[in-house]
């Protein structure tokens, strides 16, 4: 894999609209992104060509959002690629993907959610990418941005050392919705609900792997495509997952989970990691029907820790792709045991 070069102060990125143009219909909460990024990280933010199209915008132009990205990664001028947002087409964009121009012109690109189309295409193309916040969530919170986010970016993508050990967020996490079209609440805080730590669900052992993995309904989208991960890279992996705000019913993810088992995954990876679920919903459900499929499968020593700070809630560590961490299950600790940056 091969790692981006990392950020420092007074670099250019930009932002972009892959899925759902939220940018566009929401200006003042996409200002207030762009505002913490130009003022915390001390970026230069520009916009791709279209990312402030409306939503109707960039649904009826897949075609555009796929040219934003490969002209955002041709540019030497661009340091980053950095997600406005999420969505639920993202996969419409793949038949104007490019990869050898990722392959040619390596650099961050930062999203999730639907941002896991864009990732497996790094992926594919040999290029380290990075699960994490977005313009519109982490970079607009409410208030200001977290500080546990505000250390996560900069430990993970300003710095070309190993990003050590991961800890739950002590000050506690949100999905409290807040709505971001009426300005008046951009500055109110959204309430914590105190971290109780994270599920270390079952498994004993000490376990080293690279990451692999994104928003499970999104996966769905992309099994059977080209852009599916090749069979040899879930060999020793650590899978992670997450679920959107849609909220899946339990049983989806047992069927889902039951898939990656039939394709011969489950046996290849070296452990698995979830994110928090939105608003905690179904978080012990998910726990019960993943215990159910790893014991159908006679996985029941396969580390596996739950409800950790990624995904839909707020704020994130962010995870590098094809990057090795660690999973102790003794000392209950989650590390990146290399930088995603060089």
């Amino acid at each position: 894999m091969l790692k981006p070069k990392k950020l420092n102060k007074g670099d250019k990125v930009a932002t972009i609209s892959l899925s759902w143009g939220g940018a566009g219909e929401i200006p003042s909460r996409y200002e207030a992104g762009k505002k913490q990024l130009q003022e915390v990280f001390g970026l230069e933010v520009v916009e791709t060509q279209h990312a402030l199209k409306s939503a109707n915008w960039i649904y009826q132009n897949p075609q555009a959002r796929a040219d934003d990205l490969m002209e955002a990664f041709a540019d030497p001028s661009i340091k980053a690629i950095i997600s406005n947002i999420g969505g639920d087409d993202s996969v419409r964009t793949l038949k104007y993907i490019d990869l050898d121009v990722i392959k040619q012109n390596p650099k961050i690109f930062l999203g999730f959610s639907d941002s896991t189309v864009t990732h497996l295409c790094c992926l594919k193309a040999g290029l380290v990418s990075f699960y994490g916040t977005s313009v519109l969530v982490g970079f607009a919170e409410n208030g200001g941005m977290h500080s546990y986010q505000i250390e996560d970016i900069k430990r993970t993508l300003f710095s070309n050392e190993s990003i050590g050990e991961i800890r739950p967020n002590d000050e506690g996490w949100t999905s409290e919705r807040l709505e971001w079209s009426d300005p008046s609440l951009q500055n109110q805080k959204r309430q914590l609900t105190s971290n109780a730590g994270w599920n270390w669900l079952q498994g004993t052992e000490k376990v080293k792997g690279h990451l692999i993995g994104g928003c499970i309904e999104v996966l769905e989208f992309l099994k059977g495509t080209d852009y599916w991960v090749e069979d040899d890279l879930w060999k020793d992996a650590i899978l992670f997952l997450e679920t959107s705000e849609d909220m899946p019913e339990p049983e989806y993810v047992k069927w889902w989970l039951r898939n990656y088992a039939a394709q011969g995954i489950l046996e290849k990876i070296n452990g698995m990691i979830v994110g928090r679920p939105y608003d905690n919903k179904f978080d012990m459900e998910y726990n019960q029907e993943i215990l159910k499929v790893m014991k159908e499968e006679g996985l029941t020593d396969l580390p596996i820790v739950t409800g950790m700070d990624f995904g839909h809630t707020c704020p994130t560590f962010t995870l590098p792709y094809g990057v090795k961490a660690v999973m102790d299950c003794e000392k209950k600790m989650f590390s990146i045991a290399e930088s995603g940056v060089c």
